[in-house]
């Protein structure tokens, strides 16, 4: 069963911007936008490029090599309304100060 993990604090990562954090083996990107946190897997499914080092606007980010735009709230490909290509989100939470993310492990995702 996957846990909450806290990766950071209240105010560490600036509004518009992500961060990446490693999370049950996964690299995941943290964003704020519109006041709310979101967490996406932090690979592009393109070409590998961190999106937590891509320009976020309007609950969307943009990967810094070639600007393909994934949504923050459920990871689809903006760019391309018809496609299955996504990118896989996962559940963000505050408690007191702290922002947690839930990553499903290997033996979460076995027993689905």
């Amino acid at each position: 069963m996957s846990e909450f993990q806290t990766v950071a604090r209240v105010g560490e990562i600036p509004e518009g911007e992500g961060r990446s954090f490693a999370v049950n083996g996964t690299m995941v990107g943290v964003f704020l936008s519109g006041g709310e946190y979101r967490a996406i897997n932090d690979f592009c499914p393109h070409m590998g490029a961190a999106l937590a080092d891509g320009y976020v606007e309007d609950d969307a980010v943009s990967c810094p090599w070639h600007a393909w735009r994934f949504s923050l709230k459920d990871g689809t490909w903006l760019d391309n309304s018809g496609s299955s290509i996504r990118t896989a989100c996962y559940e963000v939470r505050v408690e007191g100060d702290e922002i947690q993310v839930s990553v499903p492990t290997a033996a979460d995702s076995a027993q689905s």
